[in-house]
């Protein structure tokens, strides 16, 4: 029953199709979605012809899977829409079907002989193992209508270049939505020539129309006018379709309760509402939408009461009436137990709205640094929606910050899912690099944003070089040369990555292609670092689409080679966020892999412990030698959490770097919490979730750590919000409890090296009251690929520390700069080559100000 119902949820895929790791394997199959007839026409005489499916589909198909040369992987035609069942009934391996035609276009399929099978590249037969491995992985609902607004967007006339310019992007989007209402509107309309009831359509043509209105008015918000469609498909199959009941008794549950959250005004002022697990006596105002929710998803159960994605959508909306746990039904129970953790860091207390921070928004991204360089950390954030400006939050130094987007001049700049700090110009003030383009097809320029030193900000993208127009979500700055210049690599979701090198008078040029970089696959993240120790940065890549992912080792001549196989950190196919660092303080950085299968079943077996279907984090531990070791198991970290956002920090100063994944999936029914895990002296990370307070439910993205209020601890800073505007959230700032322990704060200052000392290397020799000596190592710039910390350098150093040395490694020097007689609990400057250190101001205050809430 679930492979069945996850088959018939995937079927509403923006293309028509069923997604290749949603089902069984019987037969493996390409496909080729074209706009129009005469395209479909000319493509299969060309396959006709002798081309090669593959090629063809990687430049013509506007479908998900053009990226993988429209392969499927090994599907059951029995699961598919009617009309490619049809079109693969009778096909012979090798042979072509005739032209399909789908509501998102025009089909060609091929299935795949074993001569066909044995014939793919090396990354193809990754791919396909990845496929295979996550087969029976069943993913969230596709229940927010972004996917019906992408497909839109892929298929109406856009002016040229439209995207250069932001507010034309913005225009783009916004027709999109529009014509795609319009476009079900007619065919649900009886008076219209065009509808479905001029045509010979079927049942399961009417109930997706339905359901389809019902997606778009979900992808804007307006969950009354989405029910009110859903429940037309539902009294439809009631009738006519009965097999599509369980689909739509979990849709009307998904959509109650979105709806429930939002007339309680969880996303404005979430409180600890939207915190898993609820804290005692919760309860939301308006229960009656909260409780049509649990009524359709008991039926949903009725047809399958071990669906476990159900099952726990059940809890979450018992919870909102303060049910959770004493009144969920025992066989439905997924208990408090489950989520417990077994320690404690503290209460972490979110103090955004009294910070001012209120940053309303879809999935965006965050960075946290000194823009103006009066010593005092200030916040910018972008916004998913492409018609939504930047902001810029100024750090008022008494615990508050102020909204001067304006002044700063960043207003125009709209649209951009992540961000990333620099000093690409090494004037001393901090640049801002802006992406545009992630989860779409349409490619947009990314944004350059040169930080004038007043407090404003201009935008030099076009006479930089740096105007192409990309897919991008990750971007890394590094000085691959040693030159004291910081070169930019960008990785794209369609078409190859970027690296541009810094030409030194403001502009880049694009070295890609003599650098040996320029591969093409749906990447989504990047990180730097010298992991051999070579004296030159590398890079690491994250695929998400079942491919490998990349180890560029620099090879000092201007090129770069793959080496992840040797290397022995393949991901796990589906990868996404990720980062450099040393989690066990042994001198060599390490690696960390986020795993993203947008599953809800697949998170709740990691806290269930049933075993899972999807690939898990991972870690790579850096052996020194030029390669690495997967430590996932042995650390605790074979687990799945669906994670988008994250990053690392020191939440209890101990000099171990933690991590917080922000969770999530477009999907409504993609609640699950942001997980929080403790590190505990190199050996292991514990989740500490629970004890926390940091389980938010909605979806996570940018994520910084940050000692916001200069008290020596740092804070947990994420964006929350979806990928739809109808799944807007408020900003999460996590204030930090504290504890005993001590720490120093560094901001190194290049001189020959690059001003922001971007690559430097720290080590901290540190004695603890009753310990052995230790070493704490960090690396300047060494972040995740989804969310920006500081580039000044936080160092938890333990209980009763006394730093016996520092020493700063520079980019491109082998020679250390050493300072004895540190005192600890300072924040204090060092310039490259310098005798002497600079203490720092670091007047402590607390976050809110007066504006905090007395608990």
């Amino acid at each position: 029953m679930l492979r069945r119902k996850a088959a018939l949820w995937a079927v509403w895929a923006a293309a028509g199709v069923l997604l290749a790791d949603a089902v069984a394997a019987t037969v493996a199959v390409r496909l080729l979605v074209v706009d129009s007839p005469g395209e479909a026409v000319r493509i299969l005489q060309q396959l006709k012809n002798g081309a090669d499916f593959a090629v063809l589909a990687r430049e013509k198909s506007t479908d998900a899977t053009a990226v993988d040369g429209g392969f499927l992987g090994k599907i059951d035609p029995a699961t598919l829409r009617p009309e490619l069942r049809d079109a693969l009934r009778g096909l012979r391996p090798g042979a072509l079907s005739p032209i399909v035609k789908l509501p998102s276009g025009y089909a060609v399929l091929k299935v795949l002989a074993n001569s066909d099978l044995a014939k793919l590249d090396e990354a193809s037969r990754a791919r396909q193992a990845a496929i295979t491995a996550g087969s029976s992985v069943r993913y969230a609902p596709d229940l927010d209508g972004q996917s019906e607004s992408v497909a839109t967007l892929l298929q109406i006339p856009k002016p040229p270049d439209w995207g250069q310019d932001p507010e034309m992007i913005c225009e783009v989007h916004r027709r999109a939505y529009a014509t795609a209402m319009d476009r079900v509107s007619r065919m649900l309309d009886p008076a219209d020539d065009r509808s479905l009831a001029h045509r010979n359509a079927t049942s399961y043509d009417w109930v997706e129309a339905f359901f389809t209105k019902g997606n778009l008015y979900a992808y804007v918000g307006d969950m009354p006018k989405a029910i009110e469609q859903f429940e037309a498909a539902y009294q439809y199959s009631q009738t006519k379709l009965p097999q599509m009941l369980p689909i739509m008794e979990e849709a009307l549950g998904i959509a109650y309760l979105q709806q429930s959250r939002m007339e309680n005004g969880v996303f404005h002022n979430p409180g600890e509402r939207c915190i898993f697990p609820p804290p005692p006596g919760m309860r939301f105002a308006q229960t009656a939408s909260s409780e049509k929710a649990i009524q359709h998803l008991l039926k949903c159960l009725e047809h399958d009461p071990e669906d476990l994605e159900v099952k726990w959508l059940l809890n979450v909306a018992e919870s909102t009436l303060g049910n959770y746990p004493d009144k969920v039904p025992a066989r439905y129970l997924i208990a408090p137990s489950y989520f417990a953790s077994s320690e404690s860091v503290g209460r972490f207390t979110d103090v955004a709205a009294e910070a001012g921070l209120n940053h309303f928004a879809m999935s965006s991204g965050v960075v946290v640094d000194d823009f103006d360089n009066d010593g005092l950390l200030d916040v910018i954030t972008s916004d998913y929606d492409t018609c939504a400006p930047m902001h810029f939050f100024h750090n008022n130094g008494d615990g508050t910050f102020s909204d001067r987007s304006a002044a700063a001049g960043i207003t125009h700049e709209l649209g951009g899912l992540n961000l990333v700090e620099t000093d690409y110009n090494n004037d001393g003030c901090l640049d801002v690099l802006v992406l545009r383009g992630a989860w779409e097809k349409g490619a947009q320029r990314m944004s350059l944003l040169r930080n004038n030193c007043n407090g404003t900000f201009t935008d030099v993208t076009k006479e930089s070089g740096l105007s192409k127009p990309t897919n991008a979500q990750g971007a890394a700055w590094a000085d691959i040369n040693n030159d004291g210049l910081l070169d930019l690599f960008v990785v794209n979701e369609r078409g190859p990555s970027q690296l541009y090198l810094n030409k030194g008078d403001g502009t880049f040029q694009d070295i890609s292609h003599s650098a040996g970089i320029d591969r093409s696959e749906f990447s989504k993240g990047v990180a730097a670092a010298d992991y051999d120790g070579d004296g030159y940065v590398d890079f690491y890549v994250t695929n998400i689409n079942n491919a490998p992912n990349f180890l560029y080792h620099n090879n000092r001549d201007g090129t770069f080679t793959d080496v992840a196989e040797q290397a022995g950190v393949p991901g796990t196919g589906r990868s996404f966020a990720t980062w450099f660092f040393d989690y066990d303080n042994d001198g060599w950085p390490d690696l960390f892999v986020n795993s993203y299968f947008k599953s809800v079943e697949e998170t709740m077996k990691t806290y269930l412990g049933l075993p899972f279907n999807a690939g898990t984090l991972k870690l790579y531990k850096n052996l020194g030698n030029g390669t690495f070791r997967d430590v996932t198991k042995e650390t605790g970290l074979d687990r799945v959490y669906m994670p988008m956002g994250a990053n690392f920090g020191d939440i209890d100063n101990d000099g171990y770097p933690d991590i917080y994944l922000g969770t999530g999936a477009p999907s409504y029914a993609s609640l699950v919490p942001n997980v929080l895990l403790r590190n505990k002296e190199g050996k292991s990370f514990v989740d500490v979730t629970a004890s926390s307070g940091t389980g938010e439910l909605d979806k996570g993205h940018g994520v910084a750590f940050a000692d916001l209020d200069n008290r020596g601890f740092e804070d947990i800073l994420t964006s929350i919000g979806g990928a739809t505007p109808g799944d807007r959230h408020v900003f999460r700032l996590f204030e930090n409890p504290g504890n005993a322990n001590d720490w120093i704060v560094l901001r190194l200052v290049g001189v020959k090296a690059n001003r922001a000392a971007i690559g430097a290397r720290i080590k901290v020799t540190v004695r603890n009251e009753g310990k052995d000596t230790r070493a704490i190592w960090h690396t300047v710039g060494s972040q995740s690929s989804f969310g920006g910390s500081p580039l000044r350098q936080h160092i938890g150093l333990g209980k009763s520390a006394e730093i016996l040395k520092m020493e700063i490694w520079w980019p491109g020097t082998a020679t250390p700069q050493t300072f004895t007689n540190v005192d600890k609990r300072q924040f204090i400057e060092i310039k490259e080559g310098a005798a002497a250190y600079t203490k720092l101001a670091y007047r402590p205050y607390r976050l809110g100000g007066a504006n905090r809430r007395t608990p």
